[in-house]
């Protein structure tokens, strides 16, 4: 098996240097801020800093379906946190994050501002607070609840895993390519039996299990994520890719994904997201310009 030089680990590690690939200056082995910065505010009751990303997207596609349904307490601020220069180490925002990690959520509709940070939480404290897209009756709000877990329990393996090692690492090693590839097609594999036998995670109704999975799985199936779709052969999960493509063609799905984009078609991008006009109405100063695609 192809593999780099041996590597016998030290008796205790240290950290001497950067460990290489896409996203090693803002890798570090401590956490806490490294500058000062305060976080803008807007005027809307939930203000979210977030990047869009998989993660940051799941947020932004359940804002947006809330709106969608009628909730105007739900409407936000969405302001661009970039990953790649180091936003998530500002002072501001590692107090709403103590974890440095998009997205976070600042709720300014109560009379103490409550943070919500790590996109699982987001969307569970979203959906109860509005009473949307998660099931009042036990069995389904807990099914529900099963696949949300599912997803923020098995993505890392995607992402930090296969993602990491075939698309950002500085050198390739079959191992970890191997060793992460077959865990990707195993997840994908429980989504397609499971999605054989409801339209969608939870049973029949779109919740949001769905829409913390699609982001991750259904960017894979789509073809979204890492340039990886032949390789992993998407084609043999057909009703994975039904599933993806139902969540793709709501409208509100289709603006979720744009807010906050860095990367990819500079007609899919808006910069921040401060009105529902701002989807009508972009402007160069609220598109970033194309990047990378980070992989949290």
């Amino acid at each position: 098996m192809a593999q780099g030089p041996d590597y016998t680990p030290p008796k205790v590690w240290t950290w001497v240097k950067p460990n290489g690939g896409t996203f090693a200056s803002i890798n570090r082995p401590i956490a806490g801020p490294t500058h000062e910065k305060e976080l803008p505010v807007g005027r809307h009751p939930l203000q979210l800093y977030s990047m869009g990303t998989p993660n940051g997207v799941k947020v932004t596609i359940l804002l947006e379906e809330l709106l969608a349904l009628g909730h105007v307490g739900a409407e936000y601020d969405a302001w661009l946190i970039s990953i790649s220069n180091g936003d998530q180490f500002g002072s501001g925002f590692v107090e709403i994050n103590p974890n440095s990690k998009i997205p976070a959520l600042l709720d300014r509709s109560v009379p103490v501002p409550i943070r919500v940070f790590e996109s699982g939480a987001i969307l569970l404290y979203l959906a109860e607070k509005f009473a949307a897209f998660l099931p009042s009756d036990i069995a389904s709000r807990t099914e529900t609840l099963n696949w949300l877990f599912w997803q923020m329990g098995s993505a890392p393996y995607l992402g930090g895993g296969f993602g990491h090692f075939y698309a950002y690492a500085p050198a390739k090693f079959e191992y970890a390519i191997d060793r992460f590839a077959m865990e990707t097609k195993r997840q994908l594999d429980v989504l397609e039996r499971r999605l054989a036998r409801s339209p969608f995670l939870a049973g029949d109704d779109y919740t949001v299990a769905d829409i913390a999975v699609f982001p991750w799985y259904g960017a894979l199936v789509k073809g979204w994520l890492y340039g990886a779709a032949e390789f992993l052969s998407v084609q043999e999960y057909p009703n994975v890719q039904r599933w993806a493509d139902a969540i793709f063609a709501r409208p509100a799905v289709k603006r979720g994904r744009m807010v906050n984009r860095t990367f990819g078609d500079a007609s899919e991008q808006l910069h921040e997201r401060h009105d529902a006009s701002d989807f009508d109405t972009r402007t160069q100063d609220k598109i970033a310009q194309p990047d990378k695609p980070p992989a949290a």
